[in-house]
């Protein structure tokens, strides 16, 4: 270990990661136009420089010098008196450095027209900002629901990545205040290298065609297979119609969202109770709000296993409720009563603070029982 390791190491200075090499698009092959204007320079530098050491007898370093301010037609003038066949030889230095500066300029123009070399920079500081995520959401496919999506995504400090094919994806990105973006194929192997899938959270598939969704999902699943990952990744995905809802949970979607559904439920809600019209966004989808509600999954390990939930005293603990509880089976006991034992893996639907409901995910993960319980 070198003294600058041991320097990071002593103050606990973490290295920025860094995309795969592979990862990075080539910069060089888009650079080729311009190995004739430099080859070409370097040969007439070479020739300038033998002219004026044979030509006038000039010192080499002098002829080097005289060679490189008059090929550039800076005009600073002679370093040495030149004789007639010397001044001969200069004028053709000039033209000759005149037509390759001017070719230079004229492929510089060519290239960025094109927008290739740009483009490939501007994905490589794109992909050095992705690899920095970490617990991300890849949202795929630009359509409207995912800038009402992003829009909420952003609200709630969540980081995210928007893929799409389409090459309209950098205006919308801009348009849309997309922080992180790639054009690429969403279920291409490539792709979710690039978008860093590895560390991300999970991914939502937002495409209006069925078959998009479900290459995308089958794609990420044998991703997780192949790059034996520690954890599944978190599906979402978007469906038109009950049929394809079953067909997406098969596929191994862990959610599916029918806005259809989603919308027929919102006006019968309404309909029967108009009075409750605007309870879950008072309450539960606006991000200033403190009050939340999450699902908490009781690790095998827990303390709280085989308790009674008046046993675990969470409301006294951490301020929250548990309204319900979802056992490993996948039955649901809504408003549980004290006696009802929490089970190894169940779901502790629990309503509190933000700072409440983190406080319980702490407590149920605990090996040993917490000392507070003497005191409550």
């Amino acid at each position: 270990m070198n003294l600058l390791e041991r320097i990071r190491k002593f103050l606990n200075w973490e290295i920025a990661p860094k995309p795969d090499p592979k990862l990075l698009p080539e910069v060089y092959s888009h650079l080729k136009p311009f190995r004739l204007p430099l080859i070409l320079t370097v040969i007439i530098m070479l020739i300038g420089t033998i002219g004026y050491v044979v030509i006038d007898d000039f010192p080499i370093f002098d002829a080097i010098y005289q060679t490189a301010i008059t090929f550039t037609t800076v005009g600073f003038g002679e370093v040495h008196p030149l004789s007639n066949v010397g001044k001969i030889f200069t004028i053709n230095l000039i033209i000759a450095g005149f037509a390759v500066f001017s070719s230079a300029i004229g492929i510089l123009v060519s290239e960025l027209n094109k927008g290739q070399i740009v483009a490939i920079l501007k994905e490589r500081r794109m992909l050095y900002k992705i690899v920095r995520l970490k617990k991300h959401f890849v949202v795929c496919y630009h359509n409207d629901y995912t800038i009402e999506v992003t829009e909420q995504l952003r609200k709630n400090h969540i980081p995210f990545i928007v893929i799409d094919p389409r090459p309209e994806i950098h205006e919308w990105a801009e348009e849309f205040k997309y922080p992180n973006y790639l054009q690429a194929e969403p279920h291409a192997e490539l792709s979710m290298l690039k978008a860093h899938l590895s560390s991300a959270k999970g991914l939502i598939a937002l495409s209006s065609s069925i078959a998009d969704n479900i290459a995308l999902i089958a794609s990420v699943r044998l991703f997780e297979k192949e790059h034996f990952l520690p954890r599944p990744y978190y599906i979402i995905s978007s469906a038109e119609s009950m049929s394809d809802v079953e067909k997406l949970k098969k596929l191994g979607a862990d959610t599916v969202v029918s806005p259809t559904k989603l919308t027929a439920q919102r006006v019968s809600a309404m309909a029967a109770r108009p009075d409750m019209e605007n309870l879950l966004e008072e309450f539960l989808y606006k991000n200033d709000n403190p009050l939340d509600m999450q699902e908490i999954l009781v690790p095998k390990f827990s303390w709280a296993v085989l308790k009674k939930l008046k046993e675990t005293h969470i409301r006294q603990m951490t301020n929250t409720s548990v309204i319900g509880i979802t056992k490993k089976d996948g039955k649901f006991i809504s408003m549980p009563k004290g006696d009802v034992l929490v089970t190894s893996e169940c779901k502790l639907l629990v309503i509190g603070t933000q700072k409440g409901i983190e406080s319980t995910k702490d407590l149920v993960k605990q090996r040993l029982k917490p000392k507070e319980l003497k005191f409550v």
